[in-house]
C-alpha cells in the first residue's frame, strides 16, 4: 500500500495534477507511461513481457476523467471531503488492474503472435533434439531379418547389407562363442545396460568398453608373442659374445670373397677346396656390387687366369663365376676384356674339352658379349664366328648349337633395336652408337655360311629348338634371302613342319586354345614361306 499513499499524496498537491493530465492527453502515452511509476507498479516491466492490454488504457482513462473535475481550483474543498471515496475508488482500480495482469490473453497482446509461436516451436524442437531418443531393441534369431529404422542391434549380432533390397539384415551368430557372449551381456555383468530399452549414449559407452577390451586382448597377445619369440631366438649381442668365445667372426661379403679367392689361389689348396671356393664365390658375384668389389682387390683377374688351368673342373667353375659376374655389369665386362677373358673363353670353345666345360664357357661368352658392342667387335676380329661354327658342326654338340643360334639372334636384334632407338629418341650416346655401327655382324654371318647352318638346324626334333631357329631365320631373312631361295632342303623342311604344326594347332583349337604355342609356330612357318615364294 506504499504506492497508494504516495499516489494520494501527489494528488493532494495541486501543481502536480497538470502533469497527469498532460500524460493522458499526449499521443506518446505508452512511451511516457512505460517510463513512469503509476501506483507503485512499473509498467515498462510488464510491457516488456508482451502483456500490454487495451483494458489498461481504458481503465486509466476512466479514472483520470473522473478525477479531472476534482483538480479545478474552486473545488479544492470538495476534494478534501471526497477523500474516502477516492481511496475506495483507487483500491477498486488497483484490484482491476492486477486482475487484468494476472489473467492476460495472448490474443490481445501487443506482440506478434506468429513470432511468438515460431519461437515456441523452435524451442520445443531444440529440446526434443537434445533429449536422447529411446531406441527399440531388435531381437535377432538364427534367420536373416530386415532391420527397421530406429531399431537398435544387440552386441554380438551379425549384420549385413542386402544389395538387392538395400535393407540391413540381422541374425545371430551360429558359433557357440558368440552365443556365450550374448548370454554375458546382461545388466550388471558387462555393459550395465537395460536389455529392453537403452539410449544412444548407452551404445557409445558400450562401444568404448568394447574397444578397451580389444586393446587389452591385443596387448596380451603381443606380450605372449614377444615372449615366444624370446624363447625361440636370442639377441644379437648374446650371439656375438658366443661367437667371440668360439673364435667365430661375422664376416662381410667382401671379407668372404677375399677369403675364397685366397683359398682358390693358394698352391696348398686341394682341387676339391678350389672347386668349393669357386662354387661359393659364384653365389656372391651375382650381386652387382659384389662383382665390382671383386675388381678392387684383384680377384677377377685371379678367376680369369683360372681359365688357363689344366684341370677341366677348374676351367668349368672359373667360367661359371665369370659368367655370373659379367651379367649386366659393364664395369666388370670392360675389366674382363682388358684382362684377356675373351681370348681364353674362345680357346676353351675351340679346343677339345668336356661338354660341361664348354657349356660354362659359352655361358660366360654370352654374358660378356650382350650389350657390349666393343666386345662384339673384338669377338669378330678374333674369329669368334668361326669358333662357334666349328662348335655347332661338332657331333654331340646339338645342345650347344641351339644356344649359339640364340646368341646370334640376340646380337642381331640388339644392334637393330639400338640403331632404331637412336634414330627415334636420341637417348643413346654417339660413342656407343658408333660402336654398334662398327659391328658388321650380318655380313660376317653371310660370308661364313651361317645362312645354311641355321637352316639345317631347323631339323632338330625339339619344339623349343625349332622355335629359336625360326626366330633366327626371320632375323637373317633380309641378308640370307637369296641363300634361302636356293636351299631346297629348307623348303622341304618348312613344308613338313607346316603340316605337322597344322595338326597340332587343330588339336589346340579343339581344346579351346585359339592362340596356343603350336599356332604361333605355325604362323612363323607360314610367314617365312610367304616371304620365300
Amino acid at each position: 500500500m506504499e504506492g497508494y499513499f504516495r499516489l494520494f499524496y501527489i494528488w493532494g498537491r495541486r501543481p502536480v495534477i497538470p502533469v497527469f493530465r498532460k500524460c493522458l492527453s499526449s499521443s506518446e502515452m505508452f512511451d511516457i507511461c512505460e517510463k513512469s511509476e503509476i501506483m507503485g507498479i512499473t509498467v515498462l516491466g510488464q510491457a516488456g513481457r508482451g502483456v500490454r492490454h487495451q483494458l489498461h488504457i481504458d481503465l486509466l482513462s476512466s479514472v483520470f476523467t473522473f478525477l479531472r473535475p476534482l483538480t479545478m481550483p474552486h473545488q479544492g474543498l470538495l476534494l478534501f471531503r471526497m477523500a474516502p471515496l477516492c481511496v475506495l475508488l483507487s483500491m477498486l482500480m488497483v484490484s482491476c488492474f492486477n486482475f487484468c495482469l494476472c489473467h492476460k490473453n495472448s490474443e490481445f497482446a501487443l506482440t506478434n503472435p506468429e513470432k511468438s509461436s515460431t519461437k515456441e516451436t523452435e524451442r520445443k524442437e531444440t529440446e526434443e533434439e537434445l533429449e536422447p531418443k529411446i531406441l527399440e531393441v531388435f531381437h535377432p534369431t538364427h534367420e536373416w531379418q530386415a532391420l527397421r529404422p530406429g531399431q537398435a542391434v544387440p552386441a554380438g549380432s551379425h549384420v549385413r547389407l542386402n544389395l538387392q533390397t538395400g535393407a540391413r539384415e540381422v541374425k545371430l551368430h551360429d558359433e557357440d562363442k558368440f552365443q556365450t557372449n550374448l548370454k554375458g551381456l546382461k545388466k550388471g555383468k558387462r555393459l550395465d545396460i537395460n536389455t529392453n530399452t537403452y539410449t544412444s549414449q548407452d551404445l557409445k559407452n558400450a562401444l568404448a568398453k568394447f574397444k578397451e577390451g580389444a586393446e587389452m586382448e591385443n596387448s596380451k597377445e603381443d606380450q605372449e608373442r614377444q615372449a615366444k619369440v624370446k624363447r625361440l631366438f636370442r639377441p644379437i649381442e648374446e650371439l656375438k659374445k658366443d661367437f667371440e668365445e668360439l673364435n667365430v667372426v661375422i664376416e662381410t661379403d667382401m671379407q668372404i670373397m677375399v677369403r675364397l679367392i685366397n683359398k682358390f689361389n693358394s698352391s696348398s689348396s686341394s682341387l676339391e677346396e678350389k672347386i668349393a671356393a669357386l662354387f661359393d664365390l659364384e653365389y656372391y658375384v651375382h650381386q652387382m656390387d659384389n662383382a665390382q668389389d671383386l675388381l678392387s682387390f684383384g680377384g677377377l683377374q685371379v678367376v680369369i687366369n683360372g681359365l688357363n688351368s689344366t684341370e677341366p673342373l677348374v676351367k668349368e667353375y672359373a667360367a661359371f663365376v665369370l659368367g655370373a659376374a659379367f651379367s649386366s655389369n659393364p664395369k666388370v665386362q670392360v675389366e674382363a676384356i682388358e684382362g684377356g677373358a675373351l681370348q681364353k673363353l674362345l680357346v676353351i670353345l675351340a679346343t677339345e674339352q668336356p661338354l660341361t666345360t664348354k657349356k660354362k664357357a659359352l655361358f660366360a661368352l654370352c654374358s660378356l658379349l650382350r650389350h657390349f658392342p666393343y666386345a662384339q667387335q673384338q669377338f669378330l676380329k678374333l674369329g669368334g664366328l668361326q669358333v662357334l661354327r666349328s662348335l655347332v658342326q661338332e657331333k654331340g654338340m646339338e645342345v650347344l648349337a641351339v644356344r649359339v643360334v640364340t646368341l646370334l639372334y640376340d646380337l642381331v636384334t640388339e644392334k637393330m633395336f639400338a640403331e632404331e632407338d637412336a634414330e627415334l629418341t636420341w637417348d643413346m650416346s654417339p660413342k656407343r652408337l658408333q660402336q654398334y655401327r662398327q659391328v658388321h655382324l650380318l655380313p660376317s654371318l653371310q660370308e661364313q655360311g651361317w645362312c645354311e647352318i641355321t637352316a639345317h638346324l631347323l631339323a632338330l626334333p625339339e619344339h623349343d629348338a625349332r622355335e629359336k631357329v625360326l626366330q633366327t631365320l626371320g632375323a637373317l631373312l633380309a641378308t640370307c634371302r637369296d641363300r634361302f631361295h636356293q636351299d631346297t632342303q629348307l623348303h622341304r623342311t618348312l613344308g613338313t613342319l607346316q603340316a605337322e604344326y597344322q595338326a597340332l594347332a587343330a588339336l589346340e583349337l579343339q581344346e579351346g586354345e585359339d592362340e596356343g604355342y603350336f599356332r604361333e609356330l605355325l604362323d612363323s612357318i607360314d610367314s617365312l614361306l610367304t616371304e620365300l615364294r
